[in-house]
């Protein structure tokens, strides 16, 4: 179909599947939801460039195509193996996709926090039935009433509420530690909860993280050293982001390695807002992690990448 000026895009918020990255259409002019692996595609419906996608004129006429995935590695999960660029759900829980090798998922249920309050002294997750993710209720009694939102915790103040204006002063502030990387090497992301908002509530932050690139050459430890914990790059460089690349260029401290069978993670660290620019012109921050120290250890996380953010090592940092 010809490309008609001025662009005339949809008025309605784009609504996409999980996992699914909004690009721009062929004539430059609307973001439209991606084709992925073996769906028809054309100029109008690009293929997810970012999941190394590219539609395939030859195998169908009339100006259509099927997306195709460049040549990767493919991935084995619990003994099952799925090709490069193929999406999958290996629970009703996890949306995952399979990228030359390496497994990436992101969770189809809310990971919302409730704590007790006097409105409700026990709350907890349930299953329901025929729906894959629990929802809180809340029992008092015989009754289950369920909750909508996270409950924030205040000081205790007589006989007064906060005011609006008021809440940051009253809040008590809780905030977790980051979670350890969800990759060991190349760009993952870290979490935490923390009621530190104007709102007073609890919410989950998360931020970009990077342990160490996976092409990363290692120094050489010292005489008598068994481990190179927080070596530098010789140069800077630039993140990358689903094909958009950070504004300026950095030199990060990166986690090294051990000659005895330690594991080397990060164990201070400091958070950054990064700006991405897009080939589209798009552009958006990101916080990111900085790492300011490493240590050396036995408690090693598995070597699945999938599943490194449910191990429990945490980082100490904050906001810079």
């Amino acid at each position: 179909q010809a490309c008609t000026y001025p662009c005339q895009c949809p008025s309605q918020p784009l609504q996409c599947p999980a996992g699914t990255s909004h690009v721009l259409d062929a004539c430059g002019c609307c973001k439209v939801c991606a084709r992925q692996l073996g769906e028809l595609c054309s100029l109008r419906k690009p293929c997810d460039h970012h999941k190394g996608l590219y539609c395939d004129f030859s195998k169908i006429h009339r100006g259509s195509g099927i997306c195709l995935a460049h040549e990767g590695a493919t991935c084995d999960l619990l003994g099952r193996i799925y090709h490069n660029g193929e999406s999958f759900q290996p629970t009703c829980k996890l949306q995952c996709i399979c990228m030359d090798g390496a497994i990436g998922c992101i969770p189809l249920c809310s990971e919302d926090l409730r704590l007790p309050s006097p409105e409700c002294p026990n709350p907890r997750r349930v299953k329901v039935h025929d729906k894959c993710c629990e929802e809180w209720v809340c029992e008092e009694g015989n009754e289950e009433t369920h909750l909508e939102t996270p409950m924030a915790v205040f000081r205790e103040e007589p006989a007064q509420k906060p005011e609006l204006n008021n809440l940051q002063e009253n809040c008590l502030v809780q905030t977790t530690e980051w979670s350890a990387c969800s990759k060991s090497c190349g760009m993952g992301i870290s979490a935490r909860v923390t009621n530190d908002n104007p709102q007073c509530h609890l919410e989950k932050e998360t931020r970009l993280c990077m342990v160490r690139p996976c092409n990363f050459a290692m120094e050489k430890t010292k005489k008598g050293k068994k481990c190179v914990r927080t070596p530098k790059p010789r140069q800077s460089l630039r993140f990358e982001l689903s094909g958009c690349t950070s504004a300026r260029s950095y030199r990060p401290k990166f986690c090294g390695s051990c000659t005895d069978g330690r594991c080397c993670t990060p164990y201070a660290t400091s958070t950054l807002e990064v700006d991405f620019r897009c080939p589209e012109g798009d552009f958006f921050q990101r916080k990111m992690m900085f790492i300011k120290m490493c240590s050396c250890h036995y408690d090693c996380p598995r070597d699945n990448d999938v599943f490194l953010a449910m191990h429990r090592r945490r980082m100490v940092g904050d906001h810079v």
